[in-house]
């Protein structure tokens, strides 16, 4: 089974390739090669450094939600 990890873009590479997005404070690089037409601010899934696909603002909020409800963030 895998999860992958709501994340909200902050900020998007010159070449559109690479995003720096951030996770309960923690902001990483991952891959945009398997998402099209994202921008800073979007959430998108988050699974071993490749963003999977966009997904809704509240989705991800109310998975974030979740996550810290069973422990599972530091916030």
């Amino acid at each position: 089974m895998c999860l992958a990890i709501p994340a909200q873009i902050l900020t998007i590479a010159t070449d559109l390739q690479t995003a720096t997005v951030t996770v309960d404070g923690v902001n990483i690089d991952v891959s945009l090669a398997l998402v099209d037409d994202v921008c800073v601010g979007d959430y998108v899934l988050v699974h071993v450094g490749f963003a999977l696909n966009k997904i809704d603002e509240a989705e991800a909020l109310q998975t974030l939600a979740l996550f810290a409800e069973a422990g599972l963030t530091t916030s």
